[in-house]
């Protein structure tokens, strides 16, 4: 691959975009922005639906969520458990959908309908002065929670490209327009810039990234393949470490924020331990609302000897 192909993900020049292949995205990006101006009642009835034709369809992404489920909740019945399948297919549909609402929609006409909770600890945290990890997840509101805490508190984000680069363009743009700065997932001299400037950074772990770098920490009982780059940042930066997270209410529409207090302790030197401790802090978050998780993702694909069979 070429350092031009590397670079073009990163190219938020829509001018770059001009070319025919790009008019099916354009054409995409055209129907999220007419959805997100639609009343939320409806849009939250149109990501149902959307979940509904997934779960229908996506056979592959049903298989991971149903293995996923299987494994993280074994005290579920066969049918309890098909039927968290189904929520959970739902609830990333309406957040497909919200996607437009982040990016499109000023997140400021949704805070009559948000409720924070524990804001103090940001607070008290920022107050150290080294800067503050915003330990978040993926959660099915994962760009319009991101939004709306900014709505809250100043903050600066880590992403993950989107493999399209115009769809990676207009999403990084979105963002930058609420976060300060949008750091790429490996941009670690960048976030260790923003925290010395005591900054907050948004920053999630709950991922399979592959062996390098990982320890092998219980997931709801399962070991799960899980970074130890927390720790060694939070070392290296002394920031202090706040879990937040970000769901829709089932009682109508509103959303919840959950700031919790800063990881005391934290690095405890061990890395296992550590590792440990943010996956049961991520657990404990998803059971407030189990079906807003994204669990099509294969997050026990890396094993810990390669030669165990793989679960998908």
């Amino acid at each position: 691959m070429t350092k031009k192909h590397r670079k073009q993900p990163r190219n938020t020049d829509y001018t770059a975009y001009r070319h025919p292949r790009w008019w099916p995205t354009w054409a995409g990006i055209a129907l999220m922005w007419l959805v997100a101006q639609l009343p939320i009642r409806f849009q939250w009835w149109l990501g149902k639906l959307a979940g509904l034709v997934a779960w229908r369809f996506a056979r592959s992404r049903r298989h991971i969520t149903e293995v996923n489920i299987r494994l993280c909740f074994p005290e579920l019945t066969a049918e309890q458990q098909a039927d968290l399948v189904r929520k959970t297919f739902i609830a990333n549909g309406i957040g497909l959908l919200e996607l437009g609402m982040a990016w499109f929609r000023d997140p400021a006409k949704l805070t009559g309908i948000t409720r924070i909770h524990g804001i103090e600890h940001f607070e008290n945290a920022l107050e150290a002065g080294h800067g503050v990890l915003l330990l978040g997840g993926h959660y099915s509101t994962l760009d319009l929670g991101g939004s709306l805490v900014t709505e809250y508190i100043e903050a600066d984000v880590m992403q993950r490209d989107h493999n399209n680069p115009l769809m990676n363009a207009v999403m990084t743009r979105a963002r930058g327009r609420r976060y300060g700065t949008v750091l790429g997932a490996r941009d670690l001299r960048g976030l260790f810039r923003c925290l010395k400037k005591n900054r907050a950074v948004w920053y999630a772990t709950d991922q399979d990234y592959g062996r390098k770098d990982i320890v092998f920490a219980p997931f709801f009982g399962i070991p799960a393949g899980t970074i130890t780059a927390t720790s060694r940042i939070a070392e290296r930066s002394q920031c202090r470490v706040v879990p937040f997270s970000h769901f829709r209410r089932e009682d109508g529409p509103g959303y919840d924020i959950y700031f919790h207090p800063a990881l005391e302790h934290f690095p405890g030197g061990d890395d296992l331990e550590d590792a440990t401790r943010i996956n049961r802090i991520i657990e404990q978050e998803i059971r407030k609302a189990p079906d807003q998780y994204l669990w099509m993702h294969r997050r026990f694909k890396t094993r810990p000897d390669i030669d165990d069979p793989g679960f998908y």
